[in-house]
């Protein structure tokens, strides 16, 4: 799975709205806290906005909220709200694949792995990615002994 910079992005600016829930962040509070360029981060905030995860307040004491509390906001809905489907097959999900011959089981290895992609995503709120407190079973991906070595 290839996580894009506006995914990333997307999910940095989102937990910088959790640690100051319900508190209003300004794009230049969160930009700044991140380390992200500010034109861009606007337009993460936009998709965010518009897929109801956060909402908008203008004015001078305005800013970026989460539309809900951090612990009922999972990663998985972030990177949709940016990215759309978390895994696709050249342009196609998973289960819309059809191969013949040697490679007609390859759509059952795809959904696989998008199963395994959500058990993490779809399974790890902000709250709990903020306090470091993940579900176990993730926190058992992380000390298989080559999780974090690449490959």
């Amino acid at each position: 799975m290839q996580i894009s910079a506006r995914g990333d992005y997307a999910v940095r600016a989102a937990l910088s709205l959790a640690t100051a829930y319900p508190t209003l962040l300004s794009t230049q509070a969160i930009a700044a806290e991140q380390d992200m360029p500010r034109k861009f981060l606007e337009a993460v905030l936009a998709d965010l906005r518009r897929s109801g995860l956060v909402r908008a307040q203008r004015g001078a004491e305005g800013g970026y909220t989460l539309s809900r509390p951090p612990r009922d906001v999972t990663i998985g809905q972030v990177l949709r709200a940016v990215d759309g489907p978390l895994a696709g097959v050249r342009g196609l999900r998973p289960e819309e694949t059809r191969y013949e011959g040697a490679a007609e089981n390859l759509p059952r290895l795809w959904v696989a792995v998008r199963a395994s992609v959500r058990r993490v995503v779809d399974e790890v709120s902000l709250d709990e990615l903020v306090s470091g407190r993940l579900p176990a079973h993730v926190r058992r991906l992380t000390t298989q002994p080559d999780a974090w070595e690449p490959r």
